[in-house]
Order: structure tokens, then C-alpha cells, then sequence
């Protein structure tokens, strides 16, 4: 293996980027990573990015740059493909901080589990497995945001994208071979599509486990409660359940308190909500409430029934010999939501994978599916 380079390279002027970035252009592939601070806030605080280039490892000070504007083409140039190690987080730095989202992007961790490496690889553990090189995480919990870095900060720093070229480069060849980088390409390109379309408050109240106790009046109650809470954990830039906790929403559409003295005894509702937001929330209910029966949400699905249940094993059963027989992990071809989906489709009379599964895994595994479906009938 050819020497890599990763001593930390600081680079805190907008020239600097600049003359940088023009040099990247050229380049088929660069390594990028982020670090940033969120203990209290909605967003990410943005606190370093790195560059590895396979010539140097670059750390680029957001609190010192002003113009970004020569990093922010080169995210979205289609020639360069920009290469992280599990980059949801990564994507919600860039889309703070820069307003873009990089692509074409590869993700290794997801190269990885395509390659029959194992399931959600960490970086460490991949560069280990792949180049037999420790990379230490003794900075994990480190505050980003401190000037000076310490030697210790900027080395980990650099080590993040040291040898994420070279990593990308060996499953790149793995894929290759095993006929699988249209199914790395896809997914990576989801990410990209799911980045840019931002998740819409509206649908959020369909995340909480709880919700199918409810009848459609309450899930309107609870669909406009968590969308006003998302929207204004955003405004004010506080974690969502800072500004008011789950189980706090779920009771209030459960039962319809028209009072303030009625918030009083619900779990997590503190005096300092209820002083500051109450009377907002009550406002909101009372109005949800009131919502016309066709404009409420549709009533939930319950748990799956203990028959669906066996169902439900079965399909996993099917699933999982097939992940052993190409040796993937069976978690990259269907995820526990797309299993109970496939089983609530039978609810309606009708299975479909093609309702379920689309892409690469449809085209893979949906031929075993069907075989196990048509067995029920």
C-alpha cells in the first residue's frame, strides 16, 4: 500500500478554499467528513469540515471562512463523485451551514454492506478490516467548536478522510466484481433525493409508535401538534422534545384538554411550557379538533396480529437464506417496516412487492417474496 498522507492540513481563508477547490474539480473522487456540535440546538452547529484528496488532508474552518461559494460548486459538480462513511448527519451540516447537498455522493458504509463486509460498519472498524490500520476515536466527544483544535483534535480530525479514498477504491472493486455498484449508486442517490426533499412536518405524527391507539379526531389533534412543534423547534433552534416531550403531545390527543389546568398533570408537560406555549397549544387542539371527518388522517394500522406475526417470520425466514446464499447482510435487502407493509398489504386482499420494493431489490429478491406470498393463498 502506497504511503498515505495524514498530517492535518489547516486551511482558514477564503482564498485558501478557493485555489483548493479549483484543484479538486479535477479530481474523479474526494473524501469528506464533518464535525459539529448539536447538545442544545435543532440544527448542527457546523465546526470543521475535511477534505482528504489522497495528497493531503484538509480541515476547513467554517468559523473563519466567509466565502464558501468555490466548495459549494464543487459539492455539486456531477464529475466528482464525493465519497463519506455514514453521512446522514453529513447532510444536515451541509444543508445548514452550506444549503446544498453534495452529489454524486458514495457512502462506504453502504458500499460496505453491499460487499458482504457486515452490516453498519463503522469507519474504524472498516479501515481495520480493509487497509489492517487502527484509526483511534479517543476524540469522539470532543467540543468542535473550541480555537484552538488540540494536536490530538486536529489528527483525528485528518484520520476521518485519510484513508476513506483508498477504502472507496478497494469496495469500488468489490462491487465491481460481485456486479453490485448499480445497487451502491441507487441508494446513495436516495439519500441525495431524501436530503434535498427535507422531511415534511405534516407526516411526522405517523413516527409515533403510539398513534394507532388513536381515533382519526385525535390523530388530527396529534398530526397538527407535532408539525407545530417541529416547525417551531425550528424557529426557535431547541431539540424537539426540549421544547415538548412525545408522550406530552400523544396525551393532549388522547384527551382534548380545553383548560390549562388540564395540562398541569400531563407527563412532561413542565410550568414553563405551559406558561410559554399553553395557550398555543390549546388553540391548536380546539382547532383540530373541529377538523371535518374527510380532512382528518386515516385510521392507523394496529400491531400485526399474532397470525400476521407468523407471516411475518416466514417472509424474514425468506429473506435471510437469500441474504446467505449471495452473503449480504439480510438488513440491506429489506428493513422491518418494508416486512410489516408487504404483511398489510394481504389486509387490503391484495400483496404487492412492487408496492413494497423497488429497484435493485425488487429485481433481486421479490421473485423469492412472491413464492412465499402465492403460498398463503
Amino acid at each position: 500500500m502506497a504511503v498515505i498522507p495524514i498530517e492535518p492540513v489547516w486551511v482558514d481563508s477564503s482564498e485558501e478554499l478557493t485555489r483548493l477547490c479549483a484543484l479538486w474539480q479535477q479530481q474523479a473522487a474526494i473524501a469528506i467528513d464533518t464535525e459539529f456540535m448539536r447538545t442544545s440546538t435543532y440544527y448542527p452547529n457546523a465546526a470543521l469540515f475535511q477534505v482528504g484528496d489522497g495528497k493531503g488532508c484538509y480541515l476547513l474552518d467554517p468559523l473563519a471562512i466567509e466565502d464558501f461559494s468555490a466548495f459549494k460548486e464543487l459539492m455539486i459538480n456531477p464529475k466528482v463523485t464525493k465519497v463519506f462513511h455514514s453521512c446522514s448527519e453529513d447532510m444536515e451540516v451541509f444543508q445548514t451551514f452550506l444549503q446544498v447537498i453534495p452529489t454524486p455522493l458514495m457512502d462506504t458504509q453502504i458500499a460496505a454492506a453491499m460487499s458482504g463486509l457486515g452490516f453498519s460498519l463503522g469507519y474504524a472498524r472498516l479501515v481495520e478490516m480493509l487497509l489492517n490500520v487502527e484509526v483511534p476515536k479517543s476524540e469522539t466527544r470532543s467540543d468542535w467548536l473550541m480555537r484552538p483544535l488540540s494536536s490530538s483534535q486536529l489528527q483525528y480530525a485528518a484520520l476521518d478522510v485519510a484513508y476513506l479514498l483508498v477504502v472507496y477504491g478497494l469496495l469500488l472493486k468489490r462491487l465491481k466484481e460481485h456486479n453490485r455498484i448499480t445497487w451502491a449508486e441507487e441508494d446513495c442517490a436516495r439519500i441525495v433525493e431524501q436530503a434535498q426533499r427535507g422531511a415534511d412536518p405534516e407526516q411526522l405524527y405517523l413516527k409515533i409508535k403510539s398513534a394507532w391507539k388513536l381515533n382519526r379526531q385525535q390523530l388530527a389533534v396529534l398530526q397538527d401538534l407535532i408539525s407545530w412543534r417541529e416547525r417551531e423547534a425550528q424557529i426557535r433552534n431547541v431539540p424537539r422534545n426540549r421544547l415538548i416531550k412525545e408522550r406530552a403531545i400523544w396525551d393532549m390527543a388522547r384527551l382534548l384538554p380545553t383548560e390549562l389546568r388540564q395540562l398541569h398533570g400531563l407527563e412532561g408537560m413542565t410550568p414553563r411550557i405551559i406558561k410559554m406555549d399553553g395557550e398555543d397549544l390549546l388553540t391548536i387542539i380546539a382547532h383540530s379538533s373541529q377538523r371535518k371527518a374527510d380532512d382528518c388522517p386515516p385510521q392507523l394500522p394496529p400491531p400485526l396480529s399474532p397470525t400476521e406475526g407468523d407471516k411475518l417470520k416466514q417472509l424474514r425466514h425468506c429473506v435471510r437464506e437469500f441474504a446467505e446464499h449471495i452473503e449480504v447482510a439480510p438488513e440491506i435487502l429489506m428493513r422491518k417496516k418494508e416486512f410489516e407493509d408487504l404483511i398489510r398489504c394481504g389486509q387490503q386482499g391484495h400483496y404487492d412487492v412492487n408496492a413494497v420494493l423497488s429497484g435493485w431489490r425488487q429485481q433481486l429478491v421479490g421473485s423469492e417474496l412472491k413464492a412465499v406470498l402465492e403460498s398463503w393463498s
